[in-house]
């Protein structure tokens, strides 16, 4: 059903769409999401990949070695991580075990 839907969408049309005409599908369709600033897009990933993984801040922060006061102020959009930061935070969602590996050999 998916693959039949993806072979029927007009590919052409979707990519001619401007910022404005996309804001305005968005606004106009009651079930899409809103479209994130980049600051909600980090916020959003920090506190996906935390709760992905089933943890608590405080965990988190231990864990991979985040302060915790920053990792609240990503979580609750005060500041945004910088491009290395959510670099780190997007290894951290593809390989947690890894990087918390890595950080307690370092540790030792």
């Amino acid at each position: 059903m998916v693959q039949q839907a993806l072979r029927d969408t007009d590919w052409a049309a979707i990519d001619a769409q401007t910022d404005e005409d996309i804001a305005r599908n968005v606004a106009d369709d009651p079930d899409a999401a809103p479209i994130l600033s980049e600051a909600e897009t980090a916020s959003a990933i920090a506190r996906a990949i935390r709760k992905r993984l089933g943890i608590s801040q405080a965990e988190f922060s231990a864990r991979y070695h985040v302060p915790i006061g920053t990792l609240r102020d990503w979580e609750q959009n005060r500041k945004q991580p910088d491009a290395p930061a959510l670099a780190y935070l997007r290894v951290i969602a593809r390989e947690p075990g890894v990087v918390a590996r890595a950080l307690q050999r370092e540790a030792a």
